[in-house]
């Protein structure tokens, strides 16, 4: 009878280690069940599950593998693997998969004990931890740090709402952001991004600006976060802001438009997906004068938002077109992706407000991004301690990735893609 035997190598990190190990193995014929492998600071860890065959014992496999490892610095430790338990592990990958995204400025250690704490009392196992963010100098200062780590955990999930709702708590408690995902094909194969406006893409409710410049600020403000907070309906008190806005110039307009604050990491984020050949939205309860300024400078496919009336070069205090609310959005957001044969499992939605929970919902990931708390509350994911360009992390891109795309270099091949979405 075979005997199974799990080898761990380890020591300090070089070229050639696999590729010698391994030729040994291939050598006496020995069967790789399961490889797995990690560098720390050159430090290797190395795993090969292999069936030797039942004369092990004596086989010169050991020695040569134990001699070689000797030559190259290495340790080999050899655990016999009973044959029950191995039956017993091959059945458990079968289980459910997640991916669990921790982001934030800074993950230390506490970060990472609490967040495992959770997923060790769901009962879930940890296959997997990876860091997508580069390694940061402790002498050189970032201006945006950014910090990632994934992991994938196996195991069945019975309330994965609680689950959500549980790493959402902790993440406000340690100023994190925590999201969890299944991992499946679609988590992979995202195709479109539909972004609101006003406080996502950019850091300022336009309305709120034309305001002030008309001079009614603290009337139109207050209606504003009435309605962003679910206090009041959206149409009505869209229209009841508008009208306060009659007479305004339209030369207002387009020196506001200039000066627009763009959100943080808005710039890398959609750079970065229409590298990838992603098709990318404003679905905007704002105006389209503004949304159209962010379609040129960003090359945005496609925008919908409220066209304002103008007469004589001035607001009339009245939309040309049909309020954009949030059913209005859902809508959209389903239009664009039957148009382009996208499924709604491979969308990503992100907005702040109330307004945008119905395309949160039904989006493949919802990301209620720097939002009121009612929406932080029902949105299955938040994003509430960086920019926007945090979610290329809820894609599992890595930054070397990102590097590449930012240099401009040729990501078309399979592996490519492959690195960027696993």
């Amino acid at each position: 009878m075979s005997e199974i035997v799990l080898i761990n190598v380890s020591g300090e990190d070089r070229p050639g280690i696999t590729s010698a190990l391994t030729a040994i193995l291939a050598r006496y014929r020995v069967p790789i069940l399961d490889i797995g492998q990690s560098t720390i600071h050159n430090a290797l860890a190395l795993g090969l599950l292999v069936e030797l065959p039942a004369d092990s014992a004596s086989c010169p496999v050991f020695r040569d593998l134990l001699f070689t490892a000797h030559g190259m610095g290495l340790d080999l430790r050899f655990t016999p693997i009973d044959s029950d338990a191995y039956e017993d592990w091959v059945a458990e990958q079968g289980q459910p998969r997640h991916i669990l995204t921790l982001l934030g400025r800074e993950i230390d250690s506490e970060h990472i004990a609490r967040v495992s704490a959770v997923v060790a009392e769901y009962g879930l196992n940890v296959d997997r931890i990876t860091r997508l963010t580069g390694r940061l100098s402790r002498r050189v200062a970032e201006r945006h740090p950014l910090a990632c780590v994934e992991l994938s955990v196996r195991g069945a999930v019975a309330d994965l709402s609680e689950l959500h709702a549980g790493l959402l708590a902790l993440g406000q408690i340690l100023d994190v952001d925590v999201a969890v995902q299944e991992d499946d094909i679609f988590r992979r194969n995202r195709r479109l991004v539909c972004f609101d406006m006003d406080s996502t893409l950019i850091q300022t409710e336009v309305i709120d600006e034309l305001a002030a410049a008309a001079g009614v600020g603290p009337e139109v403000s207050a209606i504003t976060e009435a309605a962003m907070r679910g206090e009041l309906d959206f149409k009505e008190s869209f229209r009841r802001r508008i009208a306060l806005l009659e007479g305004l110039d339209e030369s207002v307009l387009g020196e506001i438009a200039e000066r627009l604050p763009i959100t943080e990491g808005a710039d890398r984020l959609i750079a970065s997906l229409k590298q990838l050949g992603y098709r990318i939205a404003i679905l905007s309860g704002g105006f389209t004068y503004f949304a159209e300024h962010l379609k040129r400078r960003f090359g945005i496919d496609d925008v919908y938002a409220n066209s304002l009336e103008f007469r004589d070069g001035k607001l009339t205090g009245t939309v040309s077109s049909e309020i954009i609310d949030g059913a209005r959005k859902a809508e959209l957001l389903r239009e664009i992706a039957a148009r382009e044969g996208i499924r709604l499992e491979q969308v990503i939605a992100v907005g702040d407000g109330a307004n945008d929970l119905p395309m949160l919902a039904i989006a493949g990931l919802g990301i209620a991004f720097h939002a009121k708390p009612i929406v932080t509350r029902q949105a299955r994911h938040a994003i509430a301690n960086v920019g926007l360009d945090g979610i290329l992390y809820l894609l599992g891109m890595r930054d070397r990735d990102l590097e590449r795309l930012s240099r401009g270099v040729s990501t078309a091949s399979d592996e490519a893609l492959a690195a960027a979405s696993v």
